[in-house]
């Protein structure tokens, strides 16, 4: 098996460029290593590229183990031959090897193995080669204590032969293939379903090949809920008759008695196991698309831009128990924490907006961090009426509490803040979701973040996997400041297991701030070959400025060559000489100094920005502050929400009401819309038109493209209020 040429194909790429990458893989670098140090070597592979070259790798790797082993078996049975040796090696997946291998494997307690050790295999040739019809007077041969009679005998020979009708794999794949485009997958409603979630799919029918991910996610979920039942549609007929033309000779005395094996064959061994096989693959087929835009949503998310330099108030909503408050400063740490009554009336609301007043200005809170629960618009309705005026320096916006809880009654969190209650802890977390959300969301189980497709009903495995992949090539991509990373998202950065991470961070407790990134090699477990994968994504403010650019230590003497040729002492000022370099510039340079053009680029953009972030800016959304419960919102209204989670089948929209609203990918574009993210990404701001409200159910559909140049609902509280602003606004003018 040529694994290079395979993956080469896979992904459209230079055979050179996936050996390369391989070889690289091999020698311990890790993804995000290569795919930013390491261009000119695989030509420019992108970290997607190289994330799917790792794991075909894996699995194809595996596969051959597999034919191997099974090679080594049927070989040792002294059954192998030309065609089964060229049907493994032409085998794509360890089904297809398996189902070479169905009649070679050792049967055990089966009704075919108890005839097989009673010789009935003879009796079964007798019934296809005879031509004389005396079957009854040669079974009475094969009478033996576990078949006491020639009835018995025969039915044993049968079972023989619908065994043998089963493991003929041409058999199976002609089937499977027809399968592949006719087969039918249907679907209806148990009698008095637990729930009513799965209705849409009572009497569902469609071809299989035709079945989108989340339909077949969702069915899944209906059958093991128990509300749904499925059921795969072959065309029998034809099946059975196509077996039956090679198994029954017309000369053969026995037709009927086969034509009974080719039924038992088919529907009792055959057919279950072509359904299974199916639907197995519609499943792994819908879980590797959903994990695809899982990782696409989850990647939106981590990189949403922080909010630096600012003093942040996180703001964990609640109707009962009250508001938790937890005020932190510009690097994270916890100034103070408290509980809020601003949710409730009469004095304690009062006390409450007179006690975040003080809050507020005694901690000098930028930015309100407002959690998007329970509680949170009726929260935001006294923060902008009562507090924010008396503090116009400090201003709000809504953050996702998704996964908040999970982290909250983590070991990661009751290891950072031991003395806190788990609320606090919530309250904290949410703050710090707007301060750094890459720092913060690290520490939750992706699956819990929110942005997912019936992500609890993946193979949770290769889900976790590939989300974890996800995690760190976002994490690389940022870079992490050495000095006040957490262990947690340490882990996440190139070369840095979960003990090399902690070993890091007690190091830093022990000798104080890194001062340069050679000194890394200092920590205990650190060898070269980690030393060479992390250096370039761990960021320091010390003794080197270049230890604060993502340029890696092994082109410090070119980025040094560069500065010295165009007279740079300080690499502040390296902005205003290189920012004018050209293409062709570069290219001379470039055989200047020996360095391929793609790294010398890169250096190049690092030294004109050295600590610079990627993530760009947020926006928040123009949330109406008297719609805050589905109740009000009606039909017809134009609001402004924030998108929040992408499916398969559209986009759900966060308007301030405690549930998202659903636009339907039919309703997002007046052109056809084949991939919702070609329109849309988590965190956009968009402006939507209600098209229905189901307050029971907690069902709101959307539309943008029924918008068009409609404004937005006007506030009705706050109507004459801004009538009066827009007056003396135009008086000024």
């Amino acid at each position: 098996m040529d694994i290079v040429k395979i993956i080469s194909e896979e992904l459209n790429l230079n055979e050179n460029q996936i050996s390369s990458a391989i070889n690289l893989l091999d020698q311990g670098a890790s993804v995000p290593f290569i795919a930013r140090y390491r261009k000119e070597a695989t030509n420019n592979m992108k970290d997607s590229e190289l994330r799917y070259t790792e794991q075909r790798l894996e699995a194809l790797r595996q596969l051959e183990i597999r034919k191997q082993a099974v090679y080594k078996a049927i070989d040792e049975q002294g059954k192998m031959t030309s065609e089964i040796s060229e049907s493994l090696e032409n085998a794509k997946t360890i089904r297809e090897v398996e189902d070479i291998y169905r009649p070679f494997k050792i049967k055990k307690d089966t009704r075919v193995e108890k005839a097989l050790k009673a010789h009935l295999d003879k009796l079964a040739q007798y019934i296809y080669n005879d031509r004389t019809g005396d079957l009854e007077n040669e079974a009475k041969k094969y009478i033996c204590e576990e078949f006491k009679d020639a009835e018995s005998c025969i039915k044993g020979a049968c079972d023989v032969i619908a065994g043998n009708i089963s493991d003929n794999t041409n058999y199976r794949v002609n089937i499977k293939r027809l399968a592949k485009r006719n087969a039918v997958l249907k679907a209806k409603l148990v009698k008095n379903p637990a729930s009513h979630l799965y209705d849409i799919y009572d009497n569902f029918e469609a071809l299989i090949s035709k079945v989108p991910a989340y339909r077949a996610l969702a069915i899944n979920r209906g059958c093991k809920e128990k509300c749904l039942k499925k059921e795969i549609l072959l065309d029998d007929e034809t099946n059975k008759s196509e077996i039956a033309y090679f198994e029954i000779k017309k000369s053969n005395p026995y037709k009927e008695l086969l034509k009974e094996c080719v039924e038992d064959a088919y529907k009792r061994l055959i057919k279950p196991s072509i359904e299974n096989d199916l639907f197995s693959d519609l499943m792994e087929k819908s879980e590797d698309y959903s994990i695809e835009k899982f990782k696409i949503n989850l990647k939106q998310v981590l990189l949403e831009a922080p909010v630096k330099n600012k003093v942040i108030m996180g703001f964990d909503p609640g109707l009962r128990t009250g508001c938790k408050l937890a005020i932190l400063s510009p690097q994270g740490d916890v100034l103070t924490t408290d509980v809020s009554k601003i949710t409730h009336k009469g004095t304690a609301l009062n006390e409450a907006v007179d006690q975040l007043i003080n809050l507020i200005e005694r901690y000098h809170v930028d930015i309100i961090a407002l959690g998007n629960g329970t509680g949170g618009r009726e929260a935001e309705e006294v923060l902008v009426k009562k507090v924010l005026p008396h503090v116009p320096y400090c201003s709000y916006v809504f953050v996702s509490e998704s996964g908040a809880s999970i982290y909250s009654a983590s070991d990661i969190a009751q290891k950072e803040f031991p003395n806190c209650d788990v609320t606090i802890r919530g309250a904290i977390s949410i703050g710090r979701r707007l301060l750094d959300p890459l720092s913060e969301l690290v520490k939750i189980p992706p699956e819990s973040i929110g942005v997912g497709q019936y992500q609890h009903d993946l193979n949770q495995t290769k889900l976790k996997k590939a989300l974890k992949g996800e995690i760190e090539d976002a994490v690389n991509y940022v870079g992490v400041d050495l000095n006040i990373a957490s262990s947690y998202i340490l882990t996440y950065i190139s070369g840095l297991s979960k003990s090399l991470a902690e070993s890091i961070c007690d190091y830093r407790k022990q000798h104080g701030a890194f001062n340069n990134r050679e000194e890394l090699l200092s920590v205990k477990g650190f060898g070269s070959k980690a030393y060479e994968n992390c250096a370039g994504f761990l960021r320091i403010d010390g003794d080197n400025p270049l230890d604060n650019t993502g340029i890696h230590p092994e082109s410090y003497e070119v980025a040094h060559k560069i500065l010295n040729k165009f007279n740079i002492v300080d690499i502040k000022q390296a902005k205003d000489v290189l920012s004018n370099l050209h293409e062709s510039d570069i290219e001379k340079l470039s055989k200047e100094l020996n360095i391929g053009v793609l790294t010398l680029n890169d250096i190049i953009k690092e030294l004109i920005k050295p600590t610079r972030d990627p993530r760009t800016e947020i926006r928040k959304a123009r949330l109406l502050k008297n719609v805050n419960d589905i109740t009000k919102v009606k039909p017809g209204m134009v609001l402004e929400g924030t998108v929040r989670n992408i499916t398969d089948f559209g986009a759900f929209i966060d308007i301030g009401v405690h549930c998202e609203g659903l636009l339907h990918k039919s309703q997002i574009s007046d052109k056809f819309v084949k991939d919702v993210n070609d329109f849309l990404k988590i965190g956009d701001i968009v402006k939507v038109y209600v098209i229905s409200v189901e307050p029971e159910s907690k069902s709101i559909k959307l539309s943008t493209k029924m918008v068009k140049d409609l404004p937005l609902t006007v506030d009705v509280e706050n109507q004459s209020q801004e009538q009066e602003e827009q007056t003396e606004e135009t008086l000024e003018n």
